[in-house]
């Protein structure tokens, strides 16, 4: 055994503890509260094993072997391991990582990629021990480790590809051609799987200091006086920054600039997510601790928690402008009249709650100071994860008061978003923080900081009034909404604005009133989460479907069959759907299964793809051709594991006909391909349409010239943009809101003891572009609306949360996942590339309230309140995991 030691030890600090690591004995510094997750990674620099929790030791991320077991290296402390073998990702033989990765890429069992190497460490002992195991066995195995992105379907496929592959099975070739409709494997995968992959917290920059942020201790108080001398009397402390040292705007926000990057003295908090003060240090524990040493003097008040209170004329205002952020409204024909000629008539009071995102990596950022160009001034690159580096850039600037062309932003592709890293995290507090102390800084929350700062799924109460004639066709629908929009505005006016556009769902009615209202209170922010408002509305609307269906006495199925959208008809909003769409080939697909089923639920859903309601939605790419072999595409929208980049460089391959491996693909601002925030399922859509242009015109001069060498440094733009949407409520002959639709149909099957047992989710997706990633959509997008319907919750008392930790939030584990199975629906968009629609969010708008028909077909009660979490289905979920024995 050979013998190495570790440089991060040798100056200045005593190496104490030895440890065997990937077959080598290294020396190590034995540092107080230093888990072995800390040496792994900062002491000696390996990355695979990923801080998704630490100390929480929940996650699973950071999964190492310790003598071949999995171990959660983040709550093991390095003394327990002198003399045991301690085995990360690193350490597998080659042929065992390039196995791994093949059948975890082939299978399609990676998407953001951070939770991955701890999945591989543990599937490793399992297959060590068990060699053939189940399906049962492999999900009972993974239970320990979480994953917010596949819904473990891809990863149990991958670990039974793997088995096979260790007994001589071969694995399926990976598709060489890169074109539309293949299963390419996902771009940089095998770095993905294996841990290889540098995110922003596994990057190192020499001379780096460390940030820490101090939040406010109360959501609502009065800032007197901010005392930093206990901090900076630390060892290894460098600045403590305040407000006062903001040059610029101190105020950021995508729609509207309400939220303080430091809350200055003198000012309110508005959440316990508000930051006060930014501390430098040498390292990330100096930092952390000195934060805390902070005295702050504050004058308490009392929160606004209640957003229907929060509208009451004596309420304390959350900002000046008053408590109401946003109303959008939609009036169509006559609901009075409707009403009182209607058949039935059901109403009810549906609420949603709030949810946390609980994407795998936590928010980090990294600043790196630039030395002058041209007399410019200072410059700064700043590494981002956030889901649109152009407005991380002129958000950046406006805080340091710099022109944007100072300020150069780079993705770095993200442990998961799912919308909550739209709005900056710590970007601009760390490049305040790298340009006033001329320093590279980097900052990294821990998970119960992220669960303070970032916005969350708003909670809405809805009141739902709905009729029908005697035959089950729908009259009107009256709606009253009030979304909880928590401190700060965020993108909340359009969420609400989405959920009274979807409000009655995908269905044909005439008679619509629709009011939703965004609300300030002192609850942590909500901003955009994966269905953005859609999901919420569905809810409601959907259990009042049920409820007529019954008074008609149809079924769920042919209630909805007889009112379902046609082209032609009008949607909510009024915009007349006059392109082709699938809905009834989705309802179609479901029949037979809906039919035979004993406890089965169901729903439609509708998600709109693109911003729209009067905003543009953009696409703009740039392709490269930087040598003979290295062709790369920029785009302007975020990779955080859907897989855009890959769509991207299947577009380039479909036109040029180039393969697959010449392409590279990356965000940052060095090119103009501005084209805003990677939201409302519209990447792969506007993507596509712009690296299709410039795909093309990249074709054309191939043919002309004969080989890619002859076209070594030239570049090709590609742009399409959709400016004609109209507003909502606008007074026009014909609105059109958005540039097209995703439409589905799922039903939720019961099992006799009330638990889930599967799910079936018919989509139409306009062209599937890679079915692999497809498929990891919609699983990963059911498994997150299964969570929303029947577990998760973030609940707050006095505007603090009081779920601070995963374990907490209940979001479901491998065992606990029903069968899925996914049925795609080709209805080609004539206006978009391919025909493809957005389904990144459409997969989890129907779930919740199929689940709630089922547990309504099995025990009789209508549940109007989310998480339905007294449920059977949700109960049983917390029965102790045992596999089912093999057969």
């Amino acid at each position: 055994m050979s013998t190495i030691s570790n440089p991060t030890t040798s100056a200045g600090m005593s190496a104490n503890l030895t440890l065997t690591v990937n077959g080598k004995s290294v020396q190590v510094a034995e540092r107080e509260g230093e888990s072995l997750l800390g040496v792994l990674r900062d002491q000696l620099g390996l990355i695979s094993p990923k801080n998704g929790c630490e100390p929480q030791a929940t996650c699973g991320c950071c999964t190492v072997l310790i003598d071949g077991q999995p171990r959660l290296s983040c709550a093991t402390k390095p003394k327990t391991v002198v003399g045991k073998n301690i085995l990360t990702a690193e350490g597998l033989t080659e042929k065992d990582r390039e196995q791994i990765a093949a059948c975890f890429v082939r299978a399609g069992g990676v998407q953001c990629g951070f939770c991955i190497p701890g999945f591989v460490m543990r599937s490793v002992s399992l297959l060590n021990e068990n060699p053939d195991p189940s399906r049962d066995e492999i999900e009972h195995a993974l239970r320990g480790n979480l994953c917010r992105c596949t819904g473990y379907t891809k990863i149990v496929d991958a670990v039974r590809l793997l088995a096979d592959a260790r007994q001589g099975k071969p694995i399926p070739e990976p598709d060489c051609t890169g074109r539309v409709g293949t299963r390419l494997d996902r771009y940089r995968g095998t770095e993905f799987v294996l841990g290889d992959f540098k995110y922003v917290d596994d990057i190192r920059i020499e001379g780096s200091r460390f940030a820490a942020m101090r939040f406010s201790d109360h959501p609502r108080a009065t800032v007197r006086a901010i005392d930093p001398a206990p901090a900076l009397a630390m060892p290894g402390v460098h600045r403590v920054i305040t407000a006062a040292d903001v040059p610029g705007e101190r105020y950021v926000g995508l729609i509207v600039r309400d939220w303080p990057v430091l809350v200055a003295i003198g000012e309110e908090t508005r959440c316990v997510g508000d930051v006060i003060a930014v501390v430098v240090a040498d390292d990330q524990r100096t930092a952390r601790e000195a934060a805390k040493r902070i005295h702050i003097d504050y004058d308490v008040l009392t929160p606004v928690t209640d957003p229907a209170k929060a509208l009451e004329p004596d309420s304390p205002l959350v900002h000046p402008k008053g408590n109401l952020l946003s109303r959008s409204s939609i009036k169509r024909g006559d609901i009075d009249a409707a009403f009182a000629n209607s058949a039935h008539v059901v109403e009810d009071v549906y609420e949603t709650q709030r949810i946390e995102h609980m994407f795998l990596e936590p928010e980090a950022c990294i600043a790196i100071p630039q030395p002058p160009d041209n007399g410019s001034g200072p410059r700064l690159k700043v590494l981002s994860q956030g889901q649109g580096v152009f407005d991380d850039r002129r958000q950046i600037a406006g805080v340091l008061g710099w022109e944007e062309s100072r300020v150069y932003v780079e993705l770095v592709s993200n442990g998961g978003a799912f919308g909550g890293k739209e709005d900056m995290s710590v970007q601009a507090q760390t490049a305040l923080a790298a340009a006033l102390c001329n320093v590279p800084v980097k900052c990294t929350l821990t998970r119960e900081e992220s669960f303070r700062l970032h916005p969350k799924r708003h909670p809405i109460r809805m009141h739902l009034k709905v009729g029908c004639d005697a035959d089950g066709r729908l009259t009107g629908v009256r709606a009253r909404m009030i979304g909880d929009k928590g401190a700060y505005a965020s993108v909340g006016a359009k969420v609400l604005e989405r959920a009274a556009g979807h409000s009655v769902g995908p269905y044909k009615i005439e008679n619509v009133d629709v009011e939703s209202l965004a609300v300030y209170t002192n609850n942590p922010p909500c901003g955009a989460m994966r269905g953005f408002g859609a999901n919420q509305a569905s809810f409601a609307v959907e259990r009042c479907i049920d409820r007529l269906a019954k008074k008609v006495g149809l079924d769920g199925w042919d209630f909805r069959y007889r009112n379902i959208l046609k082209q032609g008809d009008r949607f909510c909003t009024g915009q007349k759907l006059d392109k082709p769409f699938g809905l009834e080939q989705t309802m179609l697909a479901v029949k037979d299964a809906y039919k035979n089923a004993k406890y089965v639920g169901i729903a439609c859903g509708i998600k709109n793809v693109g911003i729209g309601n009067g905003m543009p939605d953009e696409g703009k790419a740039v392709i490269s051709v930087e040598a003979a072999d290295r062709i790369v595409i920029r785009i302007g929208f975020t990779e955080m594991g859907q897989g855009l980049f890959t769509i991207a460089i299947q577009t380039a391959c479909e036109e040029t006909g180039l393969p697959p491996g010449i392409f590279r693909a990356c965000t940052d601002t060095s090119a103009d391909v501005n084209c805003g925030q990677t939201t409302a399922s519209r990447g792969t859509v506007l993507a596509a349409m712009s690296v299709m242009q410039a795909a093309r015109k990249l074709k054309a001069e191939l043919d002309a010239v004969g080989s890619v060498d002859k076209l070594v440094g030239k570049s090709y733009r590609g742009e399409y943009a959709c400016t004609y949407t109209t507003k909502l409520g606008a007074d026009v002959p014909e609105p059109k809101t958005h540039l097209t639709y995703g439409f589905a149909t799922q039903i939720v099957i019961l099992n006799d003891e009330g638990g889930l047992e599967k799910v079936i989710a018919a989509h139409d997706v306009g062209r599937v572009m890679n079915p692999t990633l497809l498929e990891g959509q919609m699983e990963g997008s059911i498994h997150m609306g299964l969570g929303y319907a029947l577990t998760e919750d973030f609940p707050t008392e006095g505007g603090v949360p009081t779920n601070t930790t995963i374990k907490s939030l209940r979001v479901l584990r491998a065992h606990q996942m029903p069968e899925v199975e996914c049925i795609f629906v080709e209805t080609a968009d004539p206006e978009t590339a391919y025909g493809t629609r957005g389904v990144g969010e459409i997969g989890l708008v129907p779930t919740a309230p199929a689940v709630a028909a089922a547990l309504e077909a099995f025990d009789g009660i209508h549940r109007t309140k989310l998480p339905m979490s007294d449920s059977p289905a949700a109960q049983l979920m917390q029965k102790p995991s045992r596999p089912a024995p093999k057969k």
